[in-house]
């Protein structure tokens, strides 16, 4: 991973959190940094030390899109949209939960970089547009599945098709930030969330963040399949004793996602 194009900063507390760092571009996207994302997500996503992640932007801005100044609009594009989507596939797929921090500008495949983490914060200044029509390109880094979904298919469209750019509580209203909060408490705010979410059953949490990202395509017999399915698993980790044990003593659960099947005796 390219050091210079994404810190990766990881807390005793199981929280590891990825900031884009170009703020002299507003943290455009080259290839590089697409690059340095897939790899800092493979990583992670092989770390059973993560617990929760946290996606941010150094400087002033969250993401400012892909940077059309540093790129070579001549050069064949597969290779570049192979990084995009593989990039917005190991966000979504990735097994614990991911909070976006978004400070001003989230724009193109920025702002559904922001939309593919599971939680998304925001300040009052955040500006957010699907600004792809105006460069004559169409969505890209997951847009068309994500805005459907988050906002119906009528909203998404509007979105799209006049690539209109709209502020935190507009944003707030349709369902695409989660929470809005000052610059001076944005940071504590997410901390918390973030400490928070990776102090949880991360077997439950990994089984309970797929199971919302695939119900939405499937039939109610389906769904209600998986959920047996992943119950099933969520019986045989050491966190379900652990829960009513803490819940019977009156204190926090200290959960591990060990595995509490043991071997038979000889």
């Amino acid at each position: 991973m390219t050091d210079e194009a994404v810190l990766q900063r990881f807390r005793d507390d199981g929280v590891s959190t990825l900031t884009l760092n170009r703020p002299h571009r507003k943290n455009a996207i080259t290839m590089e940094l697409w690059v340095a994302l897939r790899e800092a997500l493979d990583e992670i996503a092989h770390d059973a030390a993560v617990r929760a992640v946290v996606v941010t932007g150094a400087g002033s801005a969250f993401c400012s899109g892909a940077d059309v100044v540093d790129s070579d609009p001549y050069a064949a594009p597969f290779a570049k949209l192979r990084s995009i989507s593989d990039v917005a596939q190991r966000l979504h797929d990735l097994p614990v939960p991911t909070v976006a921090k978004v400070r001003g500008a989230a724009v193109g495949a920025g702002w559904n970089l922001a939309l593919g983490c599971d939680l998304v914060v925001a300040t009052p200044d955040a500006r957010f547009s699907q600004v792809f029509a105006r460069r004559g390109l169409s969505l890209d880094c997951g847009g068309s599945w994500l805005l459907p979904k988050l906002v119906g298919v009528q909203q998404a469209k509007r979105l799209a098709l006049l690539a209109e750019t709209i502020d935190a509580a507009e944003a707030r209203e349709l369902g695409l930030v989660t929470w809005i909060k000052e610059p001076d408490l944005i940071d504590d705010f997410v901390d918390d969330v973030a400490r928070r979410l990776a102090a949880g059953p991360p077997v439950a949490v990994a089984q309970t963040k797929a199971l919302l990202n695939e119900g939405a395509d499937a039939t109610m017999r389906e769904a209600l399949a998986a959920e047996s399915r992943a119950q099933a698993v969520n019986f045989a980790i050491a966190d379900v004793p652990e829960a009513y044990a803490a819940f019977a003593e009156k204190r926090e659960a200290a959960f591990t996602g060990d595995w509490n099947v043991r071997r038979p005796e000889n």
